[in-house]
C-alpha cells in the first residue's frame, strides 16, 4: 500500500517535472522524482528498478554540474554492468535500458533531442512498470508520455516562431 501511495507521488512529481521548458528545472525535479522512485520501487520488490533509480538520483544531480560526455558513459557502463550482475529474467532489462536513454539524455543532450530521448526511455519504463504491477508508476509514464510530447511540440512552435 505504502508503495504504491509513493508511486502517485512520483506521478504527481513527474508531472511537474515534464512540463518545464527550461532544462535546469527539469533536472532538479528529475532528481527529486528518482530519489522518490528508489523508494517506491524498493518497496515493490523490483530490484533492477531500484538500482536504476538510485543511478538515476546520482546522474540527474550530477548533471547539474556537468554536461560531460565521459561522465554519461560511465554511467551507462556502470548501470549496464549492475545490471547484468541483478538481472534475473529479460524483463529486468527494461528499467536499464530506460536509466541508460535517460543518463544520455541528461548529460549528452538538450531541449527538443534531450526530451524525445526521455520519451523513448519512458516507453522502457513503461513496459517495467507493468511488468512489475506498479499502479502509480504506470500511470505516471504514461502521462509523462503525453506532457513531454506536449512539451516538446510547445518548444518546437517556440522555436519556430
Amino acid at each position: 500500500m505504502v508503495g504504491q501511495l509513493l508511486g502517485l507521488v512520483s506521478y504527481g512529481l513527474g508531472v511537474y517535472c515534464f512540463f518545464q521548458k527550461d532544462d535546469r528545472k527539469l533536472k532538479m525535479f528529475m532528481f527529486v522524482l528518482q530519489f522518490n522512485n528508489c523508494l517506491h520501487f524498493a518497496l515493490l520488490g523490483a530490484p533492477t528498478a531500484v538500482l536504476s533509480s538510485l543511478l538515476a538520483v546520482v546522474r540527474t544531480g550530477l548533471s547539474l554540474k556537468t554536461s560531460s560526455r565521459l561522465v554519461a558513459w560511465f554511467f551507462i557502463a556502470f548501470s549496464v554492468a549492475l545490471g547484468a550482475w541483478l538481472v534475473e529474467k529479460p524483463l529486468d532489462w527494461l528499467p536499464v535500458i530506460g536509466a541508460c536513454i535517460g543518463t544520455y539524455a541528461l548529460f549528452c543532450l538538450t531541449g527538443i533531442q534531450m526530451r524525445l530521448a526521455f520519451l523513448v526511455g519512458a516507453c522502457f519504463w513503461l513496459a517495467n512498470n507493468i511488468a512489475v504491477g506498479s499502479i502509480g508508476g504506470t500511470l505516471l509514464e504514461v502521462t509523462l508520455i503525453s506532457v513531454n510530447s506536449s512539451t516538446i511540440i510547445r518548444l518546437w512552435l517556440a522555436k519556430r516562431r
